[in-house]
């Protein structure tokens, strides 16, 4: 074992996870997802804090290394396969804590966009079944595919990690709060710089306080667009992850809430059969700002570079009962 592997910081985020964001209790089932091998140290952490705190863990272990042999070899049923024991065990859980750790994002480069898309799809049943059935937080852990993936040394996105999560989160939220009650007054959002000309309304919607129950580590200011009065573009210097693969220069557009047109240099087929999905999937369902100030590296993933302090993003797909009210 290496001296991250021992730090105590693993146990303290265990327990932030089961105090603060899951806030188990006693009796109460826990589906621990551990994914990847590196995130056995956190693992052990949450397990231990959900014995203490009188719950009855259970861990299951997932690997996109793993994944891939089914889309490499699996035949059209298994592509769409929704396998029944994790989809089981998000009616069985109470609670379910994902434990994402980093993986190669060029592991599936071969694999054909219509595989992949088809698996995407089976991977979002478990998914749905997870925010419908469970109070659920994601972790994206720390690991040396991770730090490669950021261009930075382990022990530096590790400190990052470490620092994002073990905020004093009850005072953080309370000056959260604060900023989205003065936002609560404002209509119209305008997004104007390099790569980048967007307006649409907010006018009725809420603002949501994302203080560390569905992600570690957490800090972001959310609300949802209404839909048909987004107008303009956006383009992406870092290229957008979903499923594994990489979609560079990554350009949107909408027309009175209209997408009509999405490219991107690399895998644009791919982005099209997402955006494809369904009629929710090319809307702008989310519009966020990121507030935690220890988070300050990007790391080309959705999890942690959405909570850089001071930056903003969007997400496709349809607006959260939350924030349309």
């Amino acid at each position: 074992m290496s001296n991250l592997d021992t730090d105590p910081r693993w146990d303290a985020v265990g327990r932030v996870l089961v105090e603060h964001s899951a806030r188990i209790r006693p009796g109460e089932r826990v589906m621990i997802a551990m994914g990847e091998v590196d995130s056995y140290p956190l693992a052990r952490a949450v397990f231990r804090a959900v014995v203490e705190a009188g719950g009855y863990p259970q861990v299951q272990f997932l690997s996109e290394e793993l994944r891939h042999t089914i889309l490499e070899r699996g035949g059209p049923e298994q592509l769409a396969w929704v396998p029944e024991i994790e989809a089981y065990g998000m009616t069985w859980a109470d609670v379910y804590i994902g434990l994402r750790g980093g993986f190669d994002l060029d592991v599936h480069a071969a694999i054909s966009s219509d595989r992949l898309a088809v698996n995407q799809a089976a991977q979002g049943r478990i998914s749905t079944l997870r925010w419908q059935n469970t109070r659920w937080t994601l972790v994206r852990v720390p690991n040396q595919a991770f730090a490669d993936q950021a261009g930075v040394p382990l022990e530096k996105v590790t400190e990052m990690f470490f620092a994002g999560c073990l905020l004093d989160w009850e005072a953080a939220a309370a000056q959260w709060r604060a900023w989205t009650d003065r936002a609560a007054g404002g209509r119209l959002i305008e997004i104007q710089g390099p790569g980048v000309e967007l307006r649409f309304s907010v006018e009725g919607r809420h603002w949501i306080v994302a203080d560390g129950r569905t992600n570690m580590p957490d800090g972001e200011l959310m609300t949802a667009p209404l839909t048909d009065t987004v107008d303009g573009w956006i383009s992406f210097e870092n290229p957008a992850v979903l499923g594994g693969r990489k979609m560079h220069d990554l350009r949107l557009r909408w027309e009175k809430g209209v997408l009509v047109d999405a490219s991107a240099s690399t895998n644009e087929d791919y982005l099209r059969s997402v955006l494809a999905t369904d009629a929710g999937a090319s809307l702008i369902g989310e519009f966020g700002i990121g507030t935690n100030p220890f988070i300050d590296l990007v790391c080309d993933d959705i999890l942690i570079d959405e909570k850089i302090n001071g930056t903003v993003h969007v997400a496709l797909g349809r607006a959260t009962r939350s924030a349309v009210g």
